[in-house]
């Protein structure tokens, strides 16, 4: 079986360590898959120079431009993409992208879902949420794209514990660790799945 090909989209502010924990995984040969292209809606995007220091192509798309849901897909499919990964990805991904990629676009969360997801539950948003609601763990889920925030169906879900005296930082840290490894293992779930075995 041929290894997945990933396009992974990122946001304006991140570094980029899950799409470098993706390209890591692939390039290690832990994951049935490579990224093939990193798609940033700014060339400041921090995430940029971490897939050049990976050998990771790149291409700058502003989400806000017009004709970028028709640039995007063009993108992923010049670079003949079997699967899109969001990383810090902040707007809804085009309707075109999803229809072209059915079953095939993931979303990382750095939540249990359903708890904690939704518009405007991202980053710190989230961690802060789950200390004030007085949760015993939290988690990394990654999740099937649909038109609604963070509804799709959970691929993989991992989890770990709120320790007593956590910060919505140190939360965060220990749920990092987490999606670095759960968005690999999505990754293989669903290309198995695409190709039926």
């Amino acid at each position: 079986m041929r290894s997945a090909r990933v396009a992974v989209l990122v946001g304006t502010k991140g570094r980029g360590s899950n799409m470098a924990a993706l390209a890591r995984a692939g390039q290690s040969g832990a994951m049935p898959a490579s990224v093939v292209l990193v798609v940033a809606p700014r060339s400041t995007t921090p995430a940029l120079e971490t897939a050049a220091e990976l050998g990771v192509p790149s291409v700058v798309l502003d989400w806000k431009a017009e004709g970028y849901p028709a640039a995007l897909l063009s993108a992923l499919r010049e670079a003949e993409a079997d699967i899109v990964c969001l990383a810090g990805y902040m707007t809804l991904l085009p309707d075109v992208v999803l229809a072209a990629f059915p079953g095939r676009v993931l979303n990382i969360h750095p939540a249990l879902l359903p708890k904690f997801g939704g518009k405007g539950m991202y980053g710190h948003h989230v961690h802060e949420a789950v200390l004030a609601a007085g949760e015993p763990e939290s988690g990394a889920s990654v999740h099937l794209v649909t038109p609604v925030y963070d509804e799709g169906e959970v691929v993989v879900q991992l989890r770990c514990p709120v320790e007593a005296g956590d910060t919505p930082e140190t939360l965060a840290a220990r749920v990092l660790t987490l999606e670095h490894k759960a968005y690999p293992m999505a990754v293989a779930e669903v290309w198995s799945r695409a190709r039926g075995s």
